[in-house]
């Protein structure tokens, strides 16, 4: 509701909302309904887009439900951007949950504060990564705006709610400077990204069921080369995994299907060979 507002202020009528029904609460549709009224009240479209959300992890599914329905929605309307309310809050608790789970530079750039949704030109940016969450309810309340709470929030299941409650308790954590290491975080990532692309330009060669990519100068732009690699030839695997590999792995080892060796200053892909029966 804050982004509504504040979009609304900024641009007028030049901007269009959608709000997304996962289908997993009762509740859901009418705060949709609730945003639908605040838009007619403004004289804002809007759109209410409602998902299915696949079998496992409910929050990974329902989240890529929510940007496919709204790729498709923006594409539709030949919208330039697509904003979501992404906040500092999110921000520290997406960049701790990474560091406990040892997450690599890509994983700890956290929410990303403009990214593109599979299969979709139009990017996502999100303009709110600087503001707490508080910061954010205080003007909407300030403009007697009505909203909702997801009781998905306080359910403690959640590796995120766990870790909101845990940042609560811990005063003396600030979560605006988290979200700035984020960002100084996802500055370090676009620029090995640049390396990387530039090595794969200047060397990758890509043959028959055979590609062949430098070693990179470090063994994080090695592993995007690699995984990139990799994606040519069918596998699918984050350059994350691959660092992983490349670390464990001698000189020779399979990965996501494909065969990969390192032969001097350069790693050869190929289709993982089948195995031997019998």
């Amino acid at each position: 509701m804050a982004l509504l507002a504040l979009t609304h202020d900024l641009l007028g009528d030049a901007i269009e909302v959608a709000t997304v029904d996962h289908g997993l609460r009762a509740e859901a549709a009418e705060e949709c309904a609730l945003v639908a009224r605040v838009c007619s009240d403004r004289g804002i479209a809007c759109r209410v887009l409602n998902v299915s959300v696949e079998d496992g992890n409910v929050q990974d599914r329902a989240r890529a439900a929510r940007y496919a329905a709204l790729g498709k929605w923006a594409q539709a309307r030949e919208l330039a951007a697509i904003a979501t309310a992404h906040h500092a809050d999110d921000q520290a608790e997406t960049l701790l949950m990474r560091l406990n789970r040892g997450s690599g530079l890509a994983g700890l750039a956290g929410i990303r504060s403009s990214t593109m949704i599979a299969g979709c030109a139009v990017p996502v940016l999100r303009p709110l990564l600087g503001f707490r969450k508080q910061e954010l309810r205080d003007l909407v309340e300030r403009l007697g705006i009505p909203f909702a709470e997801d009781p998905s929030n306080r359910d403690q299941s959640y590796d995120r709610v766990r870790i909101r409650r845990a940042l609560e308790a811990a005063d003396w954590i600030d979560p605006v400077a988290l979200a700035r290491s984020a960002s100084h975080l996802e500055e370090a990532e676009q620029a090995l990204q640049l390396v990387a692309d530039q090595l794969w330009e200047d060397a990758a060669v890509i043959g028959d069921a055979r590609v062949a990519v430098p070693v990179g100068p470090t063994r994080d732009t090695s592993a995007r080369l690699v995984a990139r690699a990799i994606a040519i030839l069918g596998g699918e695997i984050s350059h994350g995994e691959v660092a992983a590999f490349l670390k464990a792995a001698d000189r020779r080892g399979n990965i996501a299907g494909v065969l990969v060796e390192r032969r001097g200053d350069r790693f050869i892909c190929t289709p993982e060979p089948p195995r031997r029966s019998g």
